[in-house]
């Protein structure tokens, strides 16, 4: 069976390039280029993330140093202007850092992002401790689950559970998606076994083609 992603420590990258609040403008421009990332946490004492510093960040310095904008443009863009002046981590960094826990599903990471607007998401302990940081592709990678897993998981943990020795119930999965076939005296748990197999990770759509036992007509749910 190939490996099962769950939760943000199953996918999340634990070699991370992080820098200290007093890290000069050059070397975050120079660590960035050299990692080839655009993002990295700030840390302070024994690796607590007090912020994130980014390409988006650094940017201002050159997109700011020709102007010379009124006072309108000025309160407008006060904080790429005061980022502009900045020349440590520290005063360049977007914080609080918008972080997430290592037992964090993968549904929970990715509507972070989501929200809050960012591509990537350092992962702290308890005392908000860098342990390892998690981007968009990690995320994905559920979805590299072959089909033969995510029949079993749906098999073990939908199947099983809602329709217990019933062996008319079919599961195939091609590229991820997964139908639902065969007969049924309970069709009113279709729309739960839709639910419950979406939720199994790697999954890219259900559909379910049943037929109520006594009944010609198909019932569908998808």
């Amino acid at each position: 069976m190939s490996e099962t992603f769950h939760i943000v420590s199953d996918v999340m990258t634990r070699t991370v390039v992080a820098v200290g609040r007093d890290a000069l403008f050059k070397e975050l421009v120079q660590t960035l280029g050299q990692w080839r990332v655009s993002a990295m946490p700030v840390l302070e004492g024994e690796g607590r993330v007090i912020g994130v510093v980014s390409e988006a960040d650094l940017l201002p310095k050159e997109e700011l140093r020709d102007s010379d904008p009124d006072r309108f443009q000025r309160l407008r863009s006060l904080p790429d202007l005061v980022k502009a002046g900045a020349v440590t981590a520290e005063e360049l960094m977007s914080s609080p850092a918008v972080t997430v826990h290592p037992d964090a599903t993968l549904a929970e990471a990715a509507r972070i992002m989501a929200v809050r607007g960012v591509k990537r998401l350092p992962v702290v302990d308890h005392e908000g401790k860098l342990l390892g940081i998690v981007s968009r592709g990690d995320l994905l990678k559920v979805f590299l689950r072959s089909d033969q897993d995510i029949e079993e998981e749906v098999r073990r943990t939908v199947v099983s559970y809602l329709f217990p020795g019933d062996s008319g119930i079919h599961v195939r999965v091609d590229e991820g998606v997964v139908t639902l076939s065969g007969r049924l005296r309970d069709t009113a748990r279709i729309p739960v076994a839709a639910r419950l197999a979406r939720a199994v990770e790697g999954v890219v759509d259900v559909e379910c083609h049943f037929r109520g036992v006594g009944r010609d007509e198909a019932v569908r749910a998808t």
